[in-house]
């Protein structure tokens, strides 16, 4: 494959990078994703990852049904750190470099997470794990990786999913779902599309930071998609799309 697209990245990934359909985390599919981080980092990209935890727990689930939503949040967030600790273990075994931070202070655990530490890990070579959200409720792990890539200087936000790009319709429920090779991110909200939450896409519009989302789990993608090749989906400022007025 040619040179990386990008020279630091944020990527996002959900509970399913961590589950197969016996075990909340599977060696084996955790395994599988850090050697394709290890791949990434081979190019020289400097890569950070937000970690969510719908495999063990979300505050917005089923599973949540009648709690407090501080409270139920507040227990995805701890979910999110147990599966940065399962990457980052698995990382370390493909002789990467990693950090683990979060948002909620657990030190004998991970670092808390300090922007400019973080930057400063990547400068060097080192992935880094962000978890624990933003380390309040009411924000999704999605909106924390639009955040964090913010915040990072990140060229671009990927995030990783079981489908291979946004569809107009869900295509598990309509074989006739279209997909799309590219959206603006006002198309993307007008639609009410789901992939991503609209705080997330509304804050990357903001400022014009792009998106591509894409199937983590058929080998190679993630290397691909940091090579500019077309794989998935790109949600990113397209000029004489859907402008302001006609979204209002």
């Amino acid at each position: 494959m040619g040179e990386a697209k990008y020279g630091r990245v944020l990527l996002k990934l959900g509970g399913e990078a961590f589950s197969d359909p016996v075990s909340t985390i599977s060696p084996t599919v955790v395994s599988s994703v850090a050697a394709q981080l290890a791949a990434v980092i081979e190019l020289g990209v400097q890569l950070a990852v937000v970690v969510g935890g719908g495999n063990i727990f979300r505050g917005t689930s089923p599973q949540a049904g009648g709690m407090d939503r501080s409270s139920a949040d507040h227990m995805g967030m701890l979910a999110t750190v147990i599966n940065a600790l399962a990457l980052q273990d698995a990382c370390e075994k493909f002789d990467l470099q990693t950090r683990v931070q979060s948002a909620v202070s657990m030190q004998e655990l991970c670092e808390p997470y300090i922007r400019r530490r973080a930057v400063r890990h990547l400068e060097k070579g080192r992935l880094v794990i962000f978890a624990a959200g933003l380390g309040a409720p009411y924000f999704s792990t999605d909106t924390a990786a639009a955040q964090r890539g913010l915040e990072i200087g990140a060229e671009a936000i990927l995030k990783g999913t079981k489908v291979d790009g946004v569809y107009d319709r869900d295509p598990k429920l309509h074989p006739g779902a279209s997909r799309f090779d590219e959206l603006s991110y006002l198309e993307f909200l007008r639609r009410g599309l789901k992939v991503m939450d609209t705080t997330a896409i509304s804050l990357c519009m903001d400022h014009d930071l792009p998106v591509s989302i894409f199937d983590l789990f058929v080998e190679g993608n993630l290397r691909r998609v940091m090579c500019g090749e077309p794989i998935g989906t790109l949600v990113h400022a397209i000029p004489d799309k859907p402008d302001l007025e006609n979204f209002l």
